[in-house]
């Protein structure tokens, strides 16, 4: 019946809940197969990811659940691992040789071009602020820088799934009012979509905001043309909290059937399937 989730975090970043708890929880609801993700390690450390000292009790844990509970579920290692630069980003050995189960690449911090980074990934108010330091304002360059990031990213590739890869849109839209239903937007939107397709990219829908806010990234006003471009996607629910992990699940799915998608992607077997979209769902 659909229930999967590859996008999850721990206390070993910013997440709420040991790594076997959520496994736990993933177990208790009757999960096929289940994630852990927690936010690989930065060159700097911030309030959110792992530091690389704790990657070897991570891995070493994740793997000892995988043992552990084989015979209950399909547990899987995975990080969420940042596109910074061409020299920081899921490709690079540093993440390679650890020996993952799978990947997902995502960007949260933009490079200045004063040096540093920036943080997009915040609440509406800070986004505003950081739009008029760092970007005098004009958020429809901070849009662009942002899809220009998750465009290198994809480049440069190392990872299995492209996380939460509209996640501007949210605070861009809270504060620039208009500026996604703007032909700017949907011009750039569009195109992006195309070059996703073009590398055939495994997309997530990210159910993590629609309990709160009614939207998954990618929007799901973009779910037709995702289908159109033949964009495989994996439902996940980016939960922090046990209770988050099957949060948004069904109207995401549903939404998808809607938009003329009959399968999503799972992990069965160590192999990324294709997998129909439960009656209970459409």
């Amino acid at each position: 019946m659909n229930l999967s989730n590859y996008h999850s975090h721990s206390t070993y970043c910013d997440g709420q809940a040991s790594v076997e708890e959520m496994l736990l929880e993933a177990i208790r609801l009757g999960f096929t197969s289940y994630g852990s993700s927690s936010h690989g390690p930065l060159p700097f450390s911030t309030s959110w990811n792992m530091e690389w000292d704790k990657m070897e009790e991570y891995l070493a844990e994740c793997f000892q659940l995988q043992e552990k509970y084989r015979s209950q579920i399909e547990f899987y290692v995975g990080l969420e691992i940042d596109y910074l630069s061409d020299t920081y980003n899921p490709s690079c050995d540093e993440f390679t040789r650890l020996g993952l189960d799978y990947s997902i690449g995502s960007v949260h911090l933009l490079g200045l071009d004063t040096g540093g980074y920036v943080d997009i990934d915040t609440g509406a108010e800070l986004f505003a602020e950081q739009v008029a330091k760092y970007f005098n304002g004009d958020y429809e360059e901070l849009i662009y820088r942002y899809f220009d990031a998750m465009r290198a990213l994809i480049r440069v590739g190392g990872f299995d799934i492209l996380g939460h890869c509209d996640k501007v849109s949210k605070n861009s839209a809270a504060c620039a009012k208009g500026i996604c239903e703007s032909s700017f937007y949907k011009h750039l939107i569009r195109d992006y979509f195309e070059f996703i397709a073009q590398h055939g990219c495994l997309v997530e829908v990210n159910t993590k905001a629609y309990p709160h806010i009614g939207e998954f990234f990618p929007n799901a006003a973009h779910f037709k043309l995702l289908r159109e471009l033949e964009v495989a996607v994996v439902v996940s629910s980016d939960a922090h909290r046990v209770e988050k992990l099957n949060a948004g699940r069904a109207e995401a799915l549903k939404a998808l059937y809607q938009a003329g998608y009959t399968t999503v992607k799972e992990l069965h077997q160590n192999k990324w399937v294709d997998t129909p979209i439960h009656k209970v769902y459409q």
